[in-house]
């Protein structure tokens, strides 16, 4: 972290200096602002040469690090397969090391393989738990009972947890040291009732799931461990220091967890000690109401739950992520952590750990004009804005730097995502406050693979085996440009907003409750609305757990976390439990003119059933009623955002653009992306003031002063679907080519394109293709109008993958003080555009524009635009012609709905220019 945060600094002092100078603003991009990649090694069958081949292109491609995750094998690959931590894996993981170093990729690895961590040196006593209970509805006289174990899936019989009797009336009868086991057989003596009620005898097992890990390598097939016992986290780290040691093996930058998949598990041995000693009674002796049916839960029933819960996350977080984090810091490693899914606040999991991660899985629908849709080919992203911010909201309030995403899992169907699909993506994690984008993500593959190479069963193939690689420097140059600016500053959310965690583990179904990114709209439906409300109305926040509102303070009026950022309020949704010594918290920020806003209604008590046992309600009612004189209660969130006060971004709400800002020392900055499907041109009013304002492409690089007033209005234009950031600055800028008056909003550098501007078609196009797979097209195409290839009746071109070279010759005169844009229309899928041999840019996304006013030329014009299409139609021959290329183990390749298929019954997807091009005239 400490190289990280160098970096950052030396960025800091950078930007402001060569802003305008010699240098372009552009250079020295940190490394981190490189997009990254999971890296899959199939089987570990992996060798220096396919190593350095793989990291080359990699390197070429602009990505920036690796995660090494190992994996199921290929089929009749055995011998070369390697065992995970072997002398010869971790031979590969050093060489990895070092010769990512000497290309600029920084090495990253799962501290496992597949997922979730475990393997073969995980004992069945160490592996994740889970309560086997059984019920008896006996009578109220002496009775000897077989309580034996059910549960004929246990592999070895297992610990008794506790044996408790329940007589109405009566105190709870434990009778754990009465049970005896003989031979297979388990029974109890239970003695005569005192009341002479019938009775229910409760016997809670220690089980195990005997959950294996999934996908695993070989070397690292067994049980998943026990997340929540310190014993069983501590032994199976001790493996990998181990193999590090022995084997003389540096360790890699970062450690990464992917998310919590573990299922069924909801025990540990120790989970009544320490049950007690947290909760301050009991669990036994509630045992009849934590068995009770969900439909039948009384609010007693749903508070002992509560306190179950708000255990196990506590022994999530201390016994594995805190562990996991402070074992990789003794080992000069960092950690990256995705929480989602797991049994615990999320909030505290993700601030724990160095680099926070969360996970895009599917794609969104945002109505963006002219974006390729794929009916039937796409899954619906599950995670929305507001499960996108728990990741970054733990890194904003903890300090942490970078907030990490699994980028572009499962868009669409194999073999069909375009990069013009997957930027709307990118830019809404963009504006989620994510700025370290983990591509997922590509397969090692040896250069002599048949194509179409080795391949992972869910992922986007960032590999040279897709054809959009050639794409990719383009597509990279993207996101090093937005993560720059993102990684940049300090984050400069409005409000924070209290997370309802004792709400949202009072009343779930089952045992834990697992907040996976595919369920939060039904475990936490007020809450996902709340963040929606807030944001359509022009504010941002980040999310506070009640462990970190303990250690927030007020300065100046606003509320400031040791982190450094400040907030100007915390908005405290309509909740019913809250914890006294949160809401003490509470108090003392609002008495010393911190801003406390609630929602809807006061909370209405604490949480659980331990805390009122320590009388903590009497005093939470009187905190409360002291606390009403200096905070505020809203009715609705309109009049909360207006009682918080903070710095409203009418771009969000008037112009329906999605932005985040950030603070650095000379003002702010934005990413603001128009993820809809209007154009946007408008003097629009930030939420800040400035002297100043200069906006910068990610996309062409192009930098320029804005037209602004000075004081808060600034000119933004974006296209369906485009990005750009703004910097704004306290001082004027003397920016080359602009007139310095006050009347800065008509004197400006930016290119903003000047009207509707004039149309004018290009026409007489020749088809030609410098690349074809999987043979070679000699023939040449001549048409009036571009069209795409697959329309031009050739059965041929239906079936391959190529880049297609469109050439056209023209006369033009150019004008003075006009900006010439060559507008692609509707691309499928990337393109290259040269004109007059000059290299003027690659187009990967909507809109398919491109300024190319300095490479026209009066008189005679040549424009080549090589056109690259998707490997869908190639694939979809190679099954209609019975070509096994399907050679992976286990889950193999499979649809989006996890369902062996085939793809010789695929229409043929457009490839070329679906549309023809024009230059409009500004």
């Amino acid at each position: 972290m400490k190289k990280a945060a160098l970096l950052l600094s030396a960025w800091l002092l950078w930007i402001p200096i060569t802003m305008f100078g010699q240098s372009s603003p552009w250079n020295n991009i940190p490394q981190e602002a490189k997009p990254y990649t999971r890296w899959w090694w199939l089987g570990s069958a992996v060798d220096e040469k396919g190593l350095d081949y793989n990291l080359a292109e990699y390197a070429k491609a602009g990505i920036g690090g690796v995660e090494i995750t190992p994996i199921y094998g290929v089929v009749g690959n055995e011998k070369n397969e390697k065992r995970f931590l072997s002398a010869e894996w971790m031979d590969m993981l050093s060489h990895t090391v070092t010769k990512g170093n000497s290309l600029g990729i920084e090495t990253n690895m799962s501290t496992g393989t597949g997922w979730p961590f475990g393997g073969p040196d995980v004992p069945l006593s160490q592996a994740a738990c889970k309560a086997i209970i059984q019920s008896y509805d006996i009578g109220s006289g002496t009775q000897n009972l077989d309580i034996s174990c059910t549960d004929k899936k246990q592999k070895e019989r297992p610990q008794i947890g506790c044996v408790m009797c329940f007589e109405k009336g009566s105190k709870p009868s434990d009778l754990t040291s009465k049970a005896v086991r003989n031979g297979s057989r388990t029974t109890v003596a239970v003695p005569a009732g005192k009341g002479g009620q019938p009775r229910k005898l409760i016997v809670l097992y220690i089980g195990r799931t005997q959950q294996a890990v999934k996908r695993a390598a070989p070397g690292g097939e067994g049980y998943v461990i026990d997340h929540f016992d310190r014993e069983a986290v501590k032994s199976y780290l001790a493996g990998f220091s181990t193999a590090f040691l022995r084997y003389h093996t540096p360790y890699p930058h970062t450690f990464f967890n992917d998310s919590y998949e573990v299922y069924g598990a909801d025990w540990t041995p120790r989970l009544f000690d320490e049950f007690e000693a947290r909760r301050g009674y009991r669990l036994q002796d509630k045992l009849d109401l934590f068995a009770m049916a969900d439909t039948d839960r009384t609010d007693e029933a749903k508070r002992v739950m509560s306190d179950y819960r708000e255990t196990l996350s506590d022994l999530l977080l201390e016994n594995f992520t805190e562990q996991w984090t402070d074992w990789a810091h003794k080992n000069g490693a960092i950690t990256r952590n995705q929480a989602h899914g797991s049994p615990a606040n999320l909030i505290d999991l993700y601030a724990a750990v160095d680099i926070p991660e969360c996970e895009g899985f599917g794609l969104s629908e945002f109505g963006i004009k002219g974006l390729r849709k794929d009916p039937g080919f796409t899954k619906k992203n599950d995670s929305e804005i507001s499960m996108l911010k728990y990741a970054s909201s733990g890194a904003h309030i903890s300090g942490k730097t970078f907030t990490s995403s699994e980028t572009f899992t499962w868009l669409t169907e194999h073999f069909r995502t375009s990069l013009s699909q997957c930027k709307p993506d990118l830019d809404l994690m963009f504006v989620s406050g994510i700025n370290h984008v983990f591509f997922h993500g590509s397969c090692y593959s040896p250069e002599d693979a048949e194509w179409p190479g080795w391949r992972f069963y869910a992922s986007v193939d960032m590999t040279p085996a897709n054809p959009q690689w050639d794409a990719m420097p383009a597509f990279s140059a993207y996101i090093q440009r937005c993560q720059a600016f993102l990684q940049w500053g300090k984050p400069d959310n409005d409000f924070l907003v209290y997370l309802p965690f004792y709400d949202m583990i009072y009343d779930q179904p089952g045992t834990v409750a697992q907040f996976a990114i595919h369920d939060m709209g039904k475990r936490a439906p007020k809450f996902v609305k709340t963040i929606q409300t807030i944001i359509k109305s022009g504010y941002d926040v980040d999310y506070i757990s009640d462990r970190y509102i303990s250690k927030a303070d007020t300065w100046k009026g606003v509320i400031r976390l040791k982190s450094g950022v400040n907030y100007d309020a915390i908005i405290i949704p309509d909740v019913t439990f809250m914890p006294l010594e949160t809401l003490k918290c509470l108090q003392t920020l609002s008495k010393y003119g911190g801003k406390v806003v609630f929602v809807g209604a006061y909370p209405k008590g604490v949480p659980g059933i331990g805390r009122e046992l320590k009388g903590e309600q009497a005093e939470f009612d009187k905190v409360l009623a002291e606390m009403k004189q200096s905070c505020v209660l809203a009715s609705s969130y309109d009049e909360a955002l207006k009682a918080c006060g903070g710095r409203k971004e009418n771009m969000r709400d008037e112009q329906g653009l999605s932005c985040i800002r950030r603070s650095n020392e000379g003002g702010y900055h934005y990413f603001i992306s128009n993820l809809q499907d209007k154009d946007v041109d408008a003097m629009v009013e930030l939420g800040v003031e400035f002297q100043d304002a200069v906006i910068y492409n990610p996309l062409t690089g192009e930098v320029g002063g804005a037209e602004n007033d000075g004081r808060r209005k600034v000119r933004l234009q974006l296209a369906s679907g485009e990005s750009l950031i703004l910097r704004t600055h306290s001082r004027l800028m003397q920016i080359p080519g602009r007139l310095n008056t006050k009347a800065r909003a008509v004197s400006r550098n930016y290119n903003y394109n000047k009207g509707e501007g004039l149309s004018v078609p290009l026409t007489k196009w020749t088809l030609s293709f410098p690349k074809a797979t999987p043979t070679p097209i000699s023939k040449t195409f001549t048409m009036e109008t571009a069209k795409a290839w697959t329309t031009l009746g050739d059965a041929e071109l239906n079936q391959t993958m190529a880049t297609g070279r469109y050439t056209t010759h023209f006369k033009m005169k150019k004008l003075p003080n006009c900006r010439y844009v060559l507008d692609l229309g509707d691309v499928r899928e990337s393109a290259r555009v040269v004109v007059n041999g000059k290299e003027a840019g690659t187009l990967f996304c909507v809109p398919f524009r491109l300024d190319i006013s300095s490479q026209l030329q009066n008189g005679k014009n040549q424009i080549d635009i090589y056109v690259t299409n998707l490997p869908a139609n190639r694939i979809a021959q190679m099954d209609r012609e019975g070509k096994e290329w399907r050679v992976f183990k286990e889950i193999n390749v499979v649809d989006l709905n996890y369902k062996k298929n085939r793809y010789d019954t695929w229409e043929v997807v457009p490839s070329g220019l679906n549309t023809n091009p024009v230059i409009v005239c500004y």
